[in-house]
Order: structure tokens, then sequence, then C-alpha cells
């Protein structure tokens, strides 16, 4: 039986963080289901908060340290992805933004990613459709239907909560449980195969200096 991973980019700025919270309750809920068809799921918590300053250094020298590295490997070995988000003027945190500004547009693939958002006003909701599934739609990942926005005045209303993670946790476990699908592990990427998915710099200094376009 092989394990299959999940990883889950979040990007909330505090610590609790309601994000990472209902990001985690998606995550083990679909490690739930998939399990209860006899597979096995690791999950494995990304969180942008610790690589703001690895963020930064790499948007302005176009090149990663070694945390913004072992970062994007990781995304990179992943089955299935979901990314969740704190909403900020409407759209996703530019600690979202920032780290899939890093990858390469073809690094997620065919990965299965579920979507999170969280809110201080139901205002912000189309959040998932307007802002955060074409971001991860250029990139080329298959983005599951439901997504999960949550307000902050809607923690008390838990039954409706439950019903939308239950049904995310659903589209992701059967992503997860079904042979070949997914990204990473899934797709059997070879190891050495995985930076040149990012479009990791080589070369000297100069010499990659000469190809940034300033922007």
């Amino acid at each position: 039986m092989s394990t299959r991973k999940l990883v889950v980019i979040n990007a909330g700025l505090s610590n609790p963080s309601s994000t990472r919270d209902i990001a985690t309750r998606v995550a083990y809920a679909a490690e739930h289901e998939v399990a209860a068809s006899g597979e096995a799921v690791e999950v494995t918590v990304l969180d942008l908060r610790a690589l703001a300053g690895d963020l930064a250094t790499f948007m302005t020298t176009m090149i990663p340290t070694p945390d913004l590295e072992d970062a994007r490997l990781l995304v990179g070995s992943a089955d299935a992805l979901i990314a969740a988000t704190p909403v900020f003027q409407g759209s996703y945190a530019g600690l979202f933004k920032m780290f899939f500004d890093t990858l390469d547009k073809h690094a997620l693939q065919g990965v299965p990613v579920s979507l999170v958002a969280t809110a201080g006003t139901p205002r912000h909701s189309m959040v998932l459709d307007y802002a955060m599934r074409p971001l991860l739609s250029f990139l080329q990942a298959t983005v599951l239907p439901t997504g999960v926005f949550v307000a902050t005045g809607e923690y008390g209303e838990e039954e409706g909560l439950r019903g939308r993670i239950r049904q995310a946790a659903t589209e992701l476990a059967l992503h997860l449980s079904r042979p070949g699908q997914g990204g990473g592990a899934a797709q059997h990427v070879p190891e050495s195969d995985v930076p040149s998915r990012f479009g990791r710099p080589d070369g000297d200094f100069e010499a990659l200096l000469k190809r940034h376009s300033g922007v």
C-alpha cells in the first residue's frame, strides 16, 4: 500500500491561524475518507508565514533560499494540495501570490487542488472563483469544484461549515484514491526532474542577471 502525499499551503499570517484551522480540517477529513478505503495519506502543512523573508529575497534576486527550495520541492512531490489564504482587499494574501510566483507555470500540471479562504465578511466570498481559481488554473492544476470560504461570523454556524468541509474533503479523497491520479508521487516524477519543473536557476550570478528581464 503506497502512501499518498497531501500538502496544505497555508498563507495565514496569525498564530493561531483560522485559515490554517479550516485547511487542516479539510485535510484530515480527506485523510479519514481515504483511510476508510484502505489507503494511507501523509498530511504536511507548509506555513508561508515562515518563508516571508525567503520569498522577499527570491523576488529581488530570483535565487531561492534553501528553505524556499525545500518548500517548492515539497509541493512538487505532492499528490494533491490544499491552497489556503486569508482575504485582503478582495483578493488573496500577498504571501500566497508570492509563493506561487516562484513556481514554473507547469509546476502544478494535473495536481488536484482544493481551495480554502477566510475573511472578516461574506462580501469576499467570490475570491475563490475570481482570484484563486484563475491563478491555480493558469498553473495547470486540477482545481476541484467545491471550495471552502468561511467568514468570521460563520464560525457559529457549524452545520453548514461542516457540510462544505465534508464535500471538499470527499472530492479530494476521490482524487487521492484513484491509481495514477494526482501529481507528484502519483506521476512518478524522478526526484532529479523536480527542480527543473520550477525553473531552478543554474550557472553563475552574472549569467543569471543576463537572463533576467528586470521586471
